[in-house]
């Protein structure tokens, strides 16, 4: 497969903006498109957002690198080398689009998905040339996690897992190859440690803020520095088998999403988007939390770098 030299983002939402920018500064020209002129307005300042954020990180810069915001669909992907789909999370809307990709781009163009966990095989199963679908799981926010999934479905080939993972290693970033399994590992893990927060809270064992303050210094710090297999070397497979032997039983195991949770969205409570969720906030508060935790995150990975 070629070098990728021009790719096209679909989609800006929430990702958009910050993977159009990290692409741009690789030396990629990039497209960002939306049907929305609003949502395009948004994505320009979300994406001149994280390009103040690469700079405050010094990320690499190479030349020929640019951002443009389309509104027409074949606009955006005329002589694209590498299309990154970021629609919606409704595996319908993924099967209308793919097709579109197909007819728009060369024959040897990569054509990925962002989705947090619909199977990939499903998606491309739509397509007349499945094997060059991928998955590529970026993190929010995607211009300071500098890791992609990089996700496989059962017809992809080597070559395009490879030309995938060699471009997310040109932009700077970690690729993880993984199988597919529904929500990829990263999500997966994230939901088992949801789920566990959630059922301590919902039984009166800790508060939200007591346990937001354990997670942060407790496994959050460690794990920042030392992964989870790595721990367990350094804790002593032993000491491991011993304390899971017995907790192991006692974790949460239950399928449904937490009451509590579901109550406050009933309530119309979802979270910052709202100005409230398991927490309150104004507008005022919402701009201080994004702009210091974004300074955290830059000072983090700064540190994990060096």
């Amino acid at each position: 497969m070629a070098t990728v030299r021009r790719a096209a983002v679909i989609g800006t939402g929430t990702m958009g903006p910050g993977m159009g920018a990290v692409l741009a500064r690789a030396g990629i020209e990039t497209a960002l498109y939306d049907l929305s002129a609003e949502a395009l307005e948004r994505a320009k300042a979300g994406a001149e957002l994280a390009g103040t954020v690469l700079e405050r990180l010094e990320a690499a810069q190479e030349d020929g690198g640019s951002l443009r915001f389309e509104s027409d669909l074949d606009a955006a992907l005329e002589g694209a080398d590498f299309v990154l789909e970021a629609v919606p999370e409704k595996l319908e809307l993924k099967q209308e689009v793919f097709p579109k990709f197909e007819a728009a781009v060369s024959d040897d163009a990569i054509l990925a998905s962002n989705t947090s966990g619909i199977p990939i095989t499903q998606i491309a199963s739509v397509c007349d040339r499945p094997e060059r679908v991928v998955g590529t799981h970026w993190s929010n926010p995607p211009h300071l996690i500098p890791m992609i999934e990089v996700i496989p479905g059962e017809q992809t080939s080597q070559a395009t897992v490879d030309a995938t993972s060699e471009l997310v290693r040109r932009i700077g970033y970690h690729p993880v190859v993984e199988r597919e399994v529904p929500g990829f590992v990263e999500n997966r893990i994230l939901y088992a440690i949801l789920r566990e927060c959630l059922d301590l809270v919902d039984r009166g064992i800790i508060d939200p803020e007591g346990l937001d303050l354990n997670v942060r210094w407790g496994i959050g710090y460690k794990l920042a520095v030392i992964g989870p297999m790595e721990l367990l070397d350094m804790a002593g497979l032993d000491i491991y088998n011993a304390v899971g032997s017995y907790l192991n039983q006692d974790l949460s195991t239950t399928g449904e999403v937490s009451q509590k949770i579901r109550d406050l969205i009933d309530q119309g409570r979802l979270g910052m988007k709202t100005g409230g969720g398991i927490y309150d906030y104004t507008p005022e508060q919402i701009d201080e939390l994004r702009a210091r935790r974004a300074g955290k995150l830059v000072a983090v990975r700064k540190a994990l770098e060096a």
